[in-house]
């Protein structure tokens, strides 16, 4: 038996509008409402319903033959609802057909596995109830933002309850090794790993519409004929890629849709693949072999690691400054301060300011407010500071001149507050009693 999981990433982030410096500390709404609302219908009406309504047609033909699964960022799914609603209830379609699986994540699509578990953490739960509630399913398997994985953030997951994660089969971490194979986490052995084909996946994603390419056109017969090639014992064939591929980044004018509607004909007639959701694969493969990645890997670009959120001074500085927030967020009970924050971790926000030459830079363009990273990295900033300036009026309302600094402080607060409770609370049972004691006139 041997399996194609195809899975799909649908992401879109509330973009920043431009905010000025002379702002901050004036206006403290920081979202292009005009430019989310066009991006998302653009984008519906290109990718999501056509997309869609094929996979749903494909599942109606081939039942339980086809199956596809998504992660879906709770961003999107937000802004789905405000903007879009009938692509919600097109996923909606797709998730009653019980041939598609959708996959955990962090709510905002977020870098906080690299910095904060206890946010990390937090998000997913935030997310994990979104799927249930627009798709009715519990997930088990997990997909961090941009597939970023290492062996901590493995071990954090298996933490939260998932059975597996889907990650990239990068050439830096496998060596010799095939992605074609299921493996276990080194730190976490019960951890199941699913890779990506990254040959494969960006065939389609990425070099589908390149007449430069000696491989073009590509047919779904051509590609059959790569997945006979490949060596009889690999299992598992992982095509993973961003949803926007079909129609978006690829064109209907290239015959991506076309390509996608012939391909499972092909695939069940002419080889021995099975489509698979994640949760099958790990359920009827066994892994191989473990696999150790000490330093987090993504599937971004060439190099596969963090730099293109992480790579320059700019976004580091940002991505510092933000997380310094963190400890006083969580001080706060303010629906809005919490919101903004889930907000600007998403990690679109720290790619807008990438100085990184890609080989594949035209599809990383896509839907970039920014002129150049610069720009991105005074916006965001200008941003940040009127939230930290929000914030610091938050506590200083709450606290007084008191305004905890470290976590030990905030600790030594909680405790604080905690003792002043309780006398409150011994002293009211003490009045409750003695008025009870006192004779009725």
């Amino acid at each position: 038996m041997k399996a194609i999981v195809f899975y799909f990433q649908v992401h879109q982030p509330f973009r920043l509008k431009r905010y000025r410096f002379f702002e901050i500390g004036e206006d403290h709404y920081y979202y292009d409402d005009f430019a989310n609302s066009t991006i998302i219908n653009k984008v519906a009406q290109k990718c999501y319903l056509p997309m869609n309504q094929l996979l749903y047609e494909l599942i109606q033909e081939y039942g339980t033959n086809f199956k596809v699964a998504f992660s879906i960022s709770g961003v999107a799914l937000e802004q789905f609802r405000l903007y879009a609603p009938e692509v919600l209830e097109s996923f909606q379609k797709l998730a009653e057909t019980g041939q598609v699986e959708f996959i955990s994540e962090t709510y905002s699509h977020s870098l906080a596995a690299l910095k904060s578990k206890q946010e990390f953490q937090n998000q997913v739960a935030i997310h994990r109830e979104l799927i249930k509630k627009y798709f009715k399913q519990n997930p088990k398997v997990f997909r961090n933002t941009e597939l970023i994985y290492s062996d901590e953030i493995g071990e954090y997951v298996y933490q939260m309850g998932y059975k597996a994660m889907i990650t990239e089969g990068a050439k830096h971490i496998l060596g010799w090794k095939s992605p074609n194979y299921l493996y276990y986490s080194a730190r976490v052995p019960k951890l199941r790993l699913l890779l990506k084909n990254y040959q494969l996946s960006d065939d389609i994603a990425f070099r589908f519409s390149n007449r430069a390419w000696d491989q073009w056109p590509l047919t779904a017969e051509k590609y059959v004929a790569w997945l006979n090639s490949i060596n009889p014992n690999e299992e598992i064939i992982g095509l993973f890629m961003d949803y926007e591929t079909f129609g978006e980044h690829q064109w209907a004018e290239t015959g991506i849709f076309e390509f996608m509607k012939a391909l499972p004909k092909y695939v069940l007639s002419n080889t021995e693949f099975k489509f698979m959701t994640p949760s099958e694969v790990i359920e009827n493969f066994q892994p191989v072999a473990a696999l150790s990645v000490p330093y987090p890997i993504s599937w971004a670009d060439e190099a596969r690691d963090l730099s293109a959120w992480l790579g320059n001074e700019m976004q580091n500085e940002a991505f510092e400054k933000l997380y310094n927030l963190e400890k006083y967020v969580k001080l706060i009970d303010d629906p809005q301060i919490k919101q903004d924050w889930l907000y600007l971790q998403t990690s679109d926000h720290f790619y807008y300011m990438c100085t990184k030459f890609f080989a594949d830079g035209d599809v990383h363009k896509y839907f970039n407010p920014y002129n150049d990273p610069y720009s991105a990295f005074i916006n965001y900033m200008n941003v940040l500071t009127d939230f930290t300036l929000r914030i610091k009026e938050k506590l200083a309302n709450e606290f007084g001149d008191i305004i905890p600094q470290s976590p030990e402080e905030i600790e030594a607060l909680i405790e604080k507050y905690k003792n002043q409770i309780q006398k409150l609370r011994r002293k009211l049972r003490y009045l409750k009693s003695k008025h009870s004691q006192t004779p009725k006139k």
